[in-house]
C-alpha cells in the first residue's frame, strides 16, 4: 500500500493544468486566472468626496466657529465648472470630484445650514473626507496574479478596470459513474436487498464545490460489458470518478474495465482510513478515479485525491485544505494500522481550536460527514487524549 502523500504525487504529477478561453466577465465567477492583471487606469481617476457635504478649504476654519457663503453644487457625474476661492464652500455630493481650491469635504450632518450660507462650528483637517486621485489603483498596477480563483471582489475590480473578456482556465468535465447490482438510482423506492443511490449525487456535488463540471453516468450493473459500455460514454470528459467495485471480490470489475477502456492504472491501495481501494489511472491527459463503494469513504478519498487534481486541472495555485491544530474535547482514537482521516466538528474557545469526534466513524454512516467541519488526522494504532491535540483537515467555515 501506497502512503497518501506518496498516492497524492501520482496523482498531481499527471494532473495538468486545462486550456486557457477568453470568457466573458459574466461568467468568469469561480474561473481560475490565467493571465496577469495589470492596471491601465486610476482609480479613482480624480479627487472626490467621500460624503455628502460641503467642499471647502480647511484653512479657513481654523477660526470656527465661521459662517461660509454657497456658491454652488457638484453632483456626482458633474464636472466643477468653478474654482472654490478662500471664504467659500461648494455644496458637493458622494463620488463627486473636488472643485479647484478645496482640500477638505464636511459632512452635511456636522453644519449648520441657512439658505445660501454654512455655518461651521469646529475645524476641518486638511484632506477630511476626500478621496485622493489613484487611492485604489494607479496605472501599471499588477493587481492579480495567474492561478487565483475569480470572486465577487475580483470581477468587480476587473469591471472597474474595463477587462472583459479575461483569460482564465477551462473548467474540468468530470464524468460520475456508480456501480453495483444493488444500487436504486434517485426517484426509485429501492427494493429488497437494494440500497439508495447516495454516491452520484454527493460526488456531482463535490465536483461542483471543487469549481468543475459534473457529467452523470448513472448507475451501472456488476456486468464487466456494461460498466466499460458507460466509460466508454465519458471520452469526450476529463476525469472519470466511479465508486464501488475497486476491491477484490468477484464482481469488483472497474479495474478490468478501465484497463479495457485504455487506461493505464497507477495505483490501487492507499494506506488509510476509510478508503483503502482506491485505484487511479490516466490514458492521455484524461485521469480516472476509482473510489471505494461506502459513502463516507468516497467523499473522503474525493476530498484527499480528486479534489486537489481538479484544482491543479482548473488552473489553481492554491491545491489544499486548510489544516488547524485543535484541542481534543474527548479522546480520539484510531485503532488498526492505517492514517485514520476521522470526522470531527470543530469550535473556537479564545484563541484555540476544538475537536470532538461526530460520533461513530464507520465508512457507510454518511451522518458523520453531515455534522464533520474537518478530518482529524492521526497516525496508525494511535489515541489523542482529551486536551490534547489533534492535526484537522478543515472542510467548511465553523462557527
Amino acid at each position: 500500500m501506497l502512503t497518501v502523500e506518496q498516492a497524492l504525487q501520482q496523482i498531481l504529477e499527471r494532473a495538468r493544468p486545462l486550456t486557457t478561453e477568453r470568457v466573458d466577465l459574466r461568467a468568469a465567477l469561480g474561473r481560475v486566472l490565467a493571465e496577469p492583471i495589470v492596471s491601465r487606469r486610476v482609480i479613482p481617476p480624480w479627487p472626490n468626496s467621500s460624503m455628502d457635504g460641503y467642499a471647502i478649504r480647511a484653512a479657513d476654519t481654523t477660526v470656527a466657529p465661521v459662517t461660509l457663503p454657497v456658491i454652488g453644487r457638484i453632483p456626482a457625474g458633474a464636472i466643477p465648472d468653478q474654482a472654490l476661492r478662500p471664504g467659500e464652500a461648494i455644496r458637493i455630493f458622494t463620488g463627486a470630484p473636488m472643485p479647484e481650491g478645496a482640500d477638505a469635504v464636511i459632512p452635511q450632518e456636522d453644519v449648520e445650514a441657512s439658505g445660501d450660507r454654512i455655518r461651521i462650528g469646529k475645524a476641518v483637517t486638511r484632506g477630511a473626507y476626500v478621496r485622493p486621485r489613484g487611492e485604489d489603483v494607479d496605472i501599471g498596477d499588477r493587481l492579480l496574479e495567474p492561478g487565483r480563483s475569480i470572486g465577487a471582489a475580483e470581477i468587480g475590480l476587473l469591471a472597474t478596470l474595463g477587462h472583459s473578456p479575461v483569460l482564465a482556465h477551462r473548467r474540468p468535465r468530470v464524468a460520475i459513474l456508480s456501480t453495483g447490482n444493488e444500487i436504486a438510482d434517485l426517484g426509485v423506492e429501492p427494493g429488497p436487498g437494494q440500497i439508495p443511490n447516495t454516491n452520484t449525487y454527493s460526488l456531482m456535488a463535490q465536483v461542483i464545490e471543487a469549481g468543475a463540471e459534473p457529467v452523470n453516468l448513472g448507475v451501472a450493473e456488476d456486468r464487466l460489458e456494461v460498466i466499460e459500455a458507460r466509460l466508454r460514454w465519458a471520452e469526450t470528459a476529463d476525469v472519470v470518478v466511479s465508486s464501488a467495485g475497486v476491491s477484490v471480490g468477484e464482481l469488483d470489475l472497474v479495474r478490468d474495465a478501465l484497463t479495457r477502456t485504455g487506461f493505464d492504472l497507477h495505483l490501487w491501495k492507499v494506506n488509510m482510513r476509510p478508503g483503502k481501494p482506491i485505484t487511479f489511472g490516466s490514458h492521455g491527459g484524461r485521469l480516472v478515479f476509482g473510489l471505494p463503494g461506502n459513502p463516507v469513504s468516497a467523499m473522503v478519498t474525493f476530498e484527499l485525491f480528486v479534489r486537489p487534481a481538479l484544482l491543479r486541472m482548473a488552473g489553481l495555485a492554491q491545491l489544499f485544505r486548510p489544516r488547524v491544530t485543535a484541542r481534543a474535547l474527548d479522546p480520539i482514537s484510531n485503532p488498526g494500522h492505517r492514517r485514520g482521516y476521522l470526522r470531527v466538528t470543530l469550535s473556537r474557545e479564545g484563541n484555540e481550536y476544538a475537536a470532538r469526534l461526530t460520533g461513530d466513524q464507520g465508512s457507510a454512516i454518511l451522518r458523520s460527514m453531515v455534522l464533520a467541519d474537518g478530518l482529524a488526522v492521526l497516525p496508525g494504532d494511535s489515541m489523542v487524549a482529551k486536551g490534547e491535540s489533534v492535526e484537522v483537515m478543515v472542510l467548511r467555515a465553523f462557527d
